[in-house]
Parts: structure tokens; C-alpha cells; sequence
């Protein structure tokens, strides 16, 4: 994981997410999901990007059951994006750099 890609848990997601003042975007995900590992590279590359303008993290859903459930992710990759602690956007599968950026900009300041 990249120096701008936060490490979402159960026990940050709060902190860290939810009570952010920026938007934030979210990559639920699992190590041995294919789809998963080809997103991951747009996604560091939206988190350099957004520095400053957006937090972005990763869930992986194994070790965080609790959360998967709590956004309703039945399917991976799913990219969810937050504000003010509320979802407003989701999307299911595997995007690219530029329609991750698209999901995220009519959130950011």
C-alpha cells in the first residue's frame, strides 16, 4: 500500500472515515480478488493526486467483515465515496483511474 492509501480496520474506520472533514473514497477489497489488484494501482494513483483534497483508503473485507456488511458490499471491488460521514456514491467492479477521479470530483472542495 502507498504512502497516501489509509488502511481502513473496524477499529479506525470512525476516526479515520466517517468523521473526516474531507471526502473520502473507499476500496473494499480482498488479496485474492483479480479485480481487486488491477484497481489498485488507479487507486494509489487518485490518493497522490487528491492529496489534501480527499482521503482514500482501503477495506479489506476479510479481516473487516463488520464493515463490508455495514456499506452492503455483497461484491469486490466495490468504491464507495463519503461525506460528512454519509455514502454518496457507489460503484461496483473495477474502474479506472479516470472514473475513479470522475466519482470522486463533484465531492471535493
Amino acid at each position: 500500500m502507498n504512502a497516501f492509501v489509509k488502511e481502513f480496520t473496524e477499529q479506525n474506520f470512525e476516526s479515520e472515515a466517517v468523521a473526516s472533514e474531507l471526502p473520502v473514497l473507499v476500496d473494499f477489497w480482498a488479496p485474492w480478488c483479480g479485480p481487486c489488484r488491477m484497481v489498485g494501482p488507479h487507486i494509489d494513483a487518485v490518493a497522490e493526486q487528491t492529496q489534501g483534497k480527499a482521503v482514500v483508503g482501503k477495506v479489506n473485507v476479510d479481516e473487516n467483515a463488520g464493515l463490508a456488511q455495514r456499506f452492503g458490499v455483497m461484491s469486490i471491488p466495490t468504491l464507495v465515496v463519503l461525506k460528512g460521514g454519509q455514502m454518496v456514491e457507489r460503484v461496483v467492479g473495477a474502474r479506472g483511474k479516470e472514473d475513479i477521479l470522475a466519482l470522486l470530483a463533484p465531492h471535493m472542495a
